[in-house]
C-alpha cells in the first residue's frame, strides 16, 4: 500500500510541474511556436480545480495550490479572503501570498471533493478588487479500502444429483475506493474452501456445481468460503471474505425398502372390527414428501379378514381387523404387503423400483368366549288363554371355544316383571306361567341369558312373544245409547241405530248379528248388514203416563269361532213430541238425561254439593270458636294438667285445686271446693259426689267417677286429664307408703351384712357398731 501511494504522489509532483512549466502566468506575453510574440489579453485571475491525493502521511500542512490576481501588486495591500465548503476548518489560505494548504488528513471514502471560492480584498479600503470565484478541490484515491460482502454467511440450497454447473447462488462484494480511477475498486472473486464440489465465478461472483451427481443421503451440507480481491486480483490487493453453507436439496432418488422380508404377528380373537393388530414400517432415505409411503395388501388368504392403512405421521403401515376372527375357525393368515412412494420423480425412475414387498403373518390366539345363540333374536306366537305351563318356543345356544362348557339359560326379570314366562335352564324351552290375555298384551319383549357354567360368561338376545288372538270376547255396545219414543210415534219409524265393538281381531273382519232375543210388540229391530242396526217401532200411540220406559234387549253375535254372543239392554223412554218429533217433554230422569246427564252422574254431583255445605258448616263453627275467649289465662297447657303450682307452698294442705286426702280414701266426705282451672260463667249448687261402698270393685269407682265427671257442668269445655288415686278397700298389704310406718332402724337387724363379704365390712362395723351402742 505504502508503494502505490508513493507512486501516486511522484505522478501527482510530475504533473504539478509540468503543469506549471506550461500554465502562462496572467499579464505576462509569450511567443507562440512559430516565434511571433502573442500579447495576452488583461483579466482577473484564473485557476484550474485542484487535486489532492487523499492520507496524506507527509510531516506539516500539504500544499494544496495559490491563489493570485492581477490587482495584486505585491505591495501588501491586497489581501485574499476564501469561503465555501470546508473554509477555515479543513481548508486555510495565506491572506497575504494566497497560498491554500490542508489542515488534516483527508479521506475520499468520507468527501470526494470541495467547492469553495475566493476573492482579492483591499485591506485599507475592504474593497472587492476580484469577485468571488468558485474552484473544486478534489481528492486522488489511493487503495486504502477492502472489499466487503452484504452479509458474513449466506445461505443457499441446491437439488442433489444436479448436473455441473447448476446454480446455487450469487455473492456480491462491495469496494469504497473509486472505480473511475485505477484497479482500486476491480473486485475478482474466487473459492478457498468448497472444492471440488463448487466453483464461482471470478466476475460475477456465481456459485456453481463443480461434481455431477452429488448424494443428498452421502452428504447434505457444505460449507464454502468466497473470497473478493480488489487490484483485478493483482498481487498487493486488498481481499474480503464470506462463508457460504450450501445444503443438499432431496429428491426422490431412493426407494422404500423393508428391513424384513417376512413379519410375524398375533392377535385374540375378540380383536374388534377396526381394531389394529400391528405395526410394519419400511424405511425411505429420502425425507419430506419424497418419504411419503403407502402400504396395501396384495394377496393372501387374510386379504377379506385383514386391511392395512398408511399413519401419515409416522410412515408406518397399520394392519387392522376387518372381519371378525375365530380361533377355533382358523387360527394362522399370511398377508404380502406392498409399500410405495406417493411422490415418484420421473427423472429417477431407472433408480427405482420405487416400491417393495414383505410377507406378514398372523397368529389369531384363543379367547375364552361367552355363549353364542344361534340367532340375533327369537320371535314367538303363542295363543292367548293358553293354560299356564303351555310351551312357547326354544332357545338355544353353544359354547364356540374349543372345549364346549355347558350353558345355562335364565329370563331376565327386569323384562318380565310380572313372571308371566319360565324357561327350562337346560334345553332353553320357554313356557308361560300363567295365562295370557291379548287384549290387555299384544307382545311380550322379554331377555334371556346364557351363561356358561364355569367361566360364568353371558350373553343377551331378545325374544319378542306375540300374543295371538282368540275369539274369547262377546261384542257389545259400541256406546252408551239414550234412546226416546214420542208418544205420537208412527209404527214402523227409526228411533234409534246402534253399533257393536269387539276387543278380539279376527283374521278376515267384524261381522255383527243384531237380533232380539224376544218377540217384542214394541219395538223391532232390522240387521243393517254393516256392523249397525236399526230399532224400529212395532206400533203406535205410546203413553209415558201408563209406561214411562221400555227394556229392549238385544242380541249382538261375533262370526268368529267359537262365536261368541252378548244380550245388552237398550233403555228406551217415552215422550211427549210436537207435531215434528221435537221432545218436548219427559219424565224428569228423562229431561235430565236430555240434557247429557246420567243417573251416576246426578248422584256425584249431589254428593260434592252436600260435602262443600259441611265443609262451610265446619269452617264457620271453628271460627266462631276460635273468637271465644278462653276460660283461663294460664302459661302452661291445662290440658297436660289440670292442676298447675307456680309456688313452693307447704305441700299437700297448701293445695286448693283438689285434696289428695280425699282420692286416697273415697269415704271421705267431699267438701265443697271451687275448681281453679275453669272460670265458671254462672254458679252451680254444690253437688256431693255419692259415696262409695264397702269393698267398691275399682273399676265401678272409676266408671262412677268418670260418669261424675262427664256430666259435671262445671268441667272445662275442651279435653282435661282427671286422676283417680283409689287404691281399693281391705287390702291385705295395707298401705305400701313409709310415712306411717312406726318400724326404726332399731328393729333392723344388721348382722347379715358382716356375711356380704370385704366389700361392705365397713358397712357392717358402722351399723352394728351403733346397734351394740344402743344395747349398752
Amino acid at each position: 500500500m505504502i508503494i502505490n501511494q508513493l507512486t501516486f504522489l511522484l505522478l501527482f509532483c510530475l504533473l504539478g510541474w509540468s503543469d506549471a512549466l506550461i500554465r502562462p502566468v496572467p499579464g505576462i506575453s509569450t511567443s507562440d511556436r512559430d516565434g511571433r510574440t502573442l500579447q495576452r489579453t488583461k483579466r482577473g485571475w484564473m485557476w484550474n480545480s485542484f487535486f489532492l491525493l487523499e492520507e496524506w502521511t507527509g510531516t506539516g500542512k500539504q500544499y494544496v495550490g495559490k491563489l493570485h490576481s492581477d490587482m495584486d501588486k505585491e505591495d501588501g495591500s491586497v489581501k485574499y479572503v476564501l469561503m465555501g465548503d470546508g473554509a477555515g476548518t479543513v481548508f486555510e489560505i495565506d491572506e497575504n501570498s494566497g497560498d491554500i494548504h490542508a489542515t488534516r488528513r483527508l479521506d475520499r471514502e468520507e468527501k470526494a471533493l470541495y467547492t469553495l471560492s475566493a476573492k482579492a480584498v483591499n485591506k485599507t479600503s475592504g474593497q472587492d478588487l476580484e469577485k468571488a470565484s468558485e474552484f473544486i478541490i478534489k481528492i486522488h484515491d489511493i487503495n486504502d479500502n477492502e472489499p466487503k460482502f452484504a452479509k458474513d454467511t449466506y445461505v443457499a440450497g441446491v437439488s442433489e444429483m444436479s448436473n455441473v454447473g447448476a446454480f446455487v447462488i450469487r455473492v456480491t462484494a462491495t469496494d469504497a475506493d473509486d472505480e473511475a480511477y485505477g484497479n482500486s475498486a476491480k473486485l475478482v472473486y474466487s473459492i478457498l474452501q468448497g472444492q471440488p464440489y463448487f466453483s464461482v465465478e471470478p466476475e460475477t461472483g456465481v456459485i456453481r456445481t463443480a461434481l455431477p451427481n452429488m448424494i443428498r443421503e452421502n452428504r447434505e451440507h457444505y460449507q464454502v468460503v468466497i473470497q473478493a480481491k480488489d487490484m483485478a486480483g493483482q498481487m498487493g490487493g486488498l481481499s474480503g471474505t464470506t462463508t457460504v453453507n450450501i445444503t443438499l436439496l432431496d429428491v426422490n432418488n431412493s426407494p422404500p425398502r423393508f428391513p424384513h422380508s417376512t413379519y410375524h404377528l398375533s392377535t385374540p380373537e375378540s380383536t374388534g372390527i377396526g381394531s389394529p393388530v400391528g405395526r410394519i414400517k419400511a424405511y425411505d432415505a429420502d425425507v419430506g414428501e419424497n418419504a411419503e409411503m403407502w402400504y396395501s395388501i396384495l394377496d393372501g388368504d387374510g386379504q377379506d379378514v385383514f386391511n392395512i392403512i398408511t399413519d401419515s405421521t409416522s410412515q408406518e403401515g397399520v394392519i387392522t381387523v376387518k372381519k371378525q376372527l375365530d380361533y377355533e375357525s382358523k387360527r394362522l393368515y399370511s398377508l404380502r404387503v406392498q409399500v410405495t412412494n406417493t411422490h415418484i420423480d420421473r427423472r429417477f425412475e431407472q433408480l427405482g423400483p420405487f416400491s417393495d414387498t414383505a410377507i406378514v403373518r398372523i397368529t389369531v390366539t384363543d379367547v375364552d368366549e361367552p355363549p353364542v345363540f344361534s340367532r340375533a333374536m327369537y320371535i314367538f306366537e303363542v295363543d292367548e288363554d293358553t293354560p299356564a305351563g303351555s310351551s312357547v318356543g326354544t332357545v338355544s345356544a353353544r359354547d364356540p371355544d374349543t372345549i364346549n362348557h355347558l350353558v345355562k339359560y335364565t329370563i331376565d326379570r327386569h323384562t318380565d316383571l310380572e313372571r308371566l314366562f319360565n324357561i327350562d335352564s337346560n334345553n332353553g324351552t320357554i313356557s308361560t306361567l300363567q295365562g295370557l290375555d291379548r287384549e290387555t298384551s299384544k307382545w311380550h319383549n322379554i331377555s334371556v341369558l346364557a351363561t356358561e357354567l364355569s367361566t360364568a360368561l353371558q350373553t343377551r338376545v331378545p325374544v319378542f312373544i306375540k300374543v295371538r288372538d282368540v275369539n274369547d270376547n262377546a261384542p257389545e255396545f259400541a256406546m252408551y245409547y239414550e234412546t226416546f219414543v214420542c208418544e205420537n210415534v208412527k209404527a214402523g219409524q227409526l228411533i234409534q241405530t246402534i253399533s257393536a265393538v269387539d276387543t278380539d281381531e279376527p283374521l278376515v273382519g267384524h261381522k255383527f248379528v243384531f237380533s232380539l232375543s224376544t218377540i217384542n210388540p214394541n219395538f223391532t229391530i232390522f240387521d243393517n248388514e254393516d256392523n249397525t242396526a236399526r230399532i224400529l217401532t212395532r206400533r203406535g200411540r205410546f203413553n209415558r203416563r201408563e209406561m214411562s220406559s221400555y227394556l229392549l234387549p238385544v242380541v249382538i253375535s261375533d262370526n268368529d269361532y267359537p262365536i261368541q254372543s252378548s244380550t245388552s239392554t237398550l233403555t228406551v223412554r217415552v215422550c211427549a213430541c210436537d207435531s215434528r218429533g221435537n221432545v218436548q217433554t219427559c219424565s224428569t230422569e228423562a229431561l235430565l238425561l236430555s240434557a247429557g246427564l246420567s243417573t251416576g252422574a246426578l248422584v256425584a254431583i249431589l254428593l260434592c254439593i252436600l260435602i262443600l255445605l259441611m265443609i262451610v258448616v265446619l269452617f264457620a263453627a271453628l271460627r266462631r270458636q276460635k273468637k271465644k275467649e278462653p276460660l283461663i289465662i294460664s302459661k302452661e297447657d291445662v290440658r297436660d294438667n289440670v292442676v298447675s303450682y307456680n309456688d313452693e307452698g307447704g305441700g299437700e294442705e297448701d293445695t286448693q285445686a283438689f285434696d289428695i286426702g280425699t282420692l286416697r280414701n273415697p269415704e271421705v266426705i267431699d267438701t265443697n271446693k271451687l275448681r281453679r282451672d275453669i272460670m265458671p260463667e254462672m254458679l252451680f249448687p254444690f253437688r256431693r259426689t255419692s259415696p262409695i261402698k264397702d269393698n267398691t270393685d275399682v273399676r265401678d269407682f272409676i266408671n262412677g267417677r268418670l260418669h261424675e265427671n262427664d256430666s259435671d257442668p262445671t268441667a272445662p269445655p275442651y279435653d282435661s286429664l282427671a286422676t283417680y288415686a283409689y287404691e281399693g278397700n281391705g287390702s291385705l298389704a295395707e298401705s305400701l307408703s313409709s310415712l306411717e310406718s312406726a318400724a326404726t332402724e332399731g328393729d333392723q337387724e344388721f348382722e347379715y351384712l358382716s356375711h356380704w363379704g370385704p366389700q361392705f365390712k365397713k358397712l357392717a362395723d358402722m351399723y352394728i357398731g351403733q346397734e351394740s351402742q344402743r344395747e349398752s
